[in-house]
């Protein structure tokens, strides 16, 4: 095999089970589990894959309130208020984005009396002027990550 795409082909093949062995990858890619390791530790050490993690339905645990908070902040408070936000557990999103907005964020709850007292207290910081809070009726699509293009996908 090429190894032109074999890093694309690997995080593909990963995306599709990212419990696969590094023999069953070596299998798939037609290539040795030692060039399938190096090039995996090598993605590591780049940061393009951050770790492995199972993929969590939280409406199957109970959290199943989805808020999308927008928030306006004082301006040279907004790195302090994206890591306030970044640091509360159940913030599983957060953005700075341009727009009428500084801050997206995004979190699960477990009911909405959770989501109403965990956001008052997240929204008393004085540096936050503005806020606007949606509640998500259904997630349509979530949480989901696509396949890197390789040079025979047109």
């Amino acid at each position: 095999m090429t190894y032109e795409n074999l890093d694309s082909d690997l995080v593909n093949e990963l995306l599709n089970d990212g419990r696969s062995s590094l023999r069953s990858l070596a299998e798939e890619l037609d290539v040795s589990v030692t060039t399938v390791s190096n090039h995996l530790s090598d993605l590591e050490d780049e940061g393009v894959i951050e770790g492995y993690t199972p993929k969590i339905d939280y409406d199957a645990v109970g959290y199943d309130v989805t808020a999308v908070m927008q928030l306006k902040a004082e301006g040279n408070a907004l790195p302090e208020i994206t890591e306030t936000l970044k640091d509360h557990r159940q913030m599983i999103s957060v953005y700075e984005v341009t727009g009428d907005y500084d801050v997206i964020a995004i979190g699960k709850f477990k009911d909405t009396d959770d989501m109403n007292d965990q956001i008052k207290q997240l929204i008393t910081d004085p540096d936050i002027n503005q806020s606007s809070t949606s509640i998500v009726l259904n997630a349509v699509s979530e949480n989901e990550q696509f396949e890197l293009e390789t040079d025979g996908d047109s």
